[in-house]
């Protein structure tokens, strides 16, 4: 209890997440009776005298960084048995490179889902914030810590392993070849309007209400969403959809080729989750037609 106390006085409280993932989320109403919660003002300068602001942003950051370590580490683990053996039956292969991306997704939104939402991506916070689920000044800090997250795991990853990680190509996202940039934009925006998509749905509001075990399963599909974008377009740009993932490796290995592509793991996934929102939030919920 003192912990708790504590916490509320310090203001530990003050200024949740409008819109809460997995466990976060049992605290609204269970019942019928749903109300729309209002959208989050553009502004919020009293965030930031706010404890909470800053613990989510912290949550945010070692989530990315721990999200970059472990897929970084797949990734290359894979690309040393193909460049060993000729193939990647020996090791994970895509199937494996595509679970980690999933798999850590999924634990990674239960762990911080009740401190900062779970987004680990900027295009996630992003949209999030398109449907007003956020303040401008929270997304900025989200994205900023989420790209100083993925830095610092691909670092990571690169100090104990300097030689593979620059021989392995470091996890970095590329179109392939055989594919144009328009390609490679193309399974961007479209990955990342599924994976956007997904969150929204498995985060609203409207359903935690009346389903009570939606809030626990949140991150289920969250994960899911992500084994199966990777499953369908590593082969096309490596599976960006995560445009802090795609600068932390590309910083790290900084390669001509990466920095020729990278604008295409930004442009395509900042569009994706904007389709989402629009969709999620006119078409599914037609909020714009609803009676004030």
């Amino acid at each position: 209890m003192e912990g708790k106390e504590e916490d509320v006085r310090l203001g530990a409280n003050r200024f949740t997440e409008r819109q809460p993932i997995g466990t976060a989320a049992q605290s609204q109403d269970d019942g019928k009776d749903y109300q729309e919660p209002p959208p989050a003002p553009l502004f919020e300068p009293d965030e930031l005298t706010s404890w909470s602001f800053y613990r989510a942003g912290i949550a945010e950051f070692f989530a990315t960084f721990l999200f970059l370590y472990i897929t970084v580490l797949t990734v290359m683990g894979v690309v040393r048995s193909n460049e060993i053996n000729g193939n990647t039956c020996k090791t994970v292969g895509i199937q494996g490179i595509a679970w980690a991306f999933g798999g850590m997704i999924f634990a990674l939104v239960y762990c911080t889902a009740g401190i900062s939402g779970g987004h680990i991506n900027p295009a996630v916070t992003f949209g999030l914030f398109l449907a007003r689920k956020l303040s401008l000044t929270r997304a900025i800090f989200y994205m900023v810590m989420q790209c100083l997250g993925a830095i610092c795991g691909a670092g990571v990853v690169k100090g104990f392993q300097p030689n593979p990680y620059n021989r392995l190509g470091g996890g970095a996202n590329m179109v392939s070849k055989g594919y144009t940039k328009g390609d490679g934009l193309g399974a961007e925006i479209v990955g990342t309007f599924i994976l956007v998509y997904t969150v929204f749905s498995a985060t609203d509001a409207k359903r935690s209400a009346r389903d009570s075990h939606v809030p626990i399963l949140a991150p289920l599909p969250i994960g899911f969403a992500v084994f199966l974008v990777h499953l369908a377009t590593i082969p096309i740009t490596g599976t960006g959809i995560n445009p802090a993932r795609s600068l932390g490796a590309a910083i790290i290995y900084n390669n001509e080729k990466a920095w020729d592509d990278h604008w295409i793991f930004w442009v395509g996934p900042f569009i994706g989750a904007a389709l989402a929102a629009l969709y999620h939030q006119v078409v599914i919920r037609a909020i714009p037609f609803k009676s004030k």
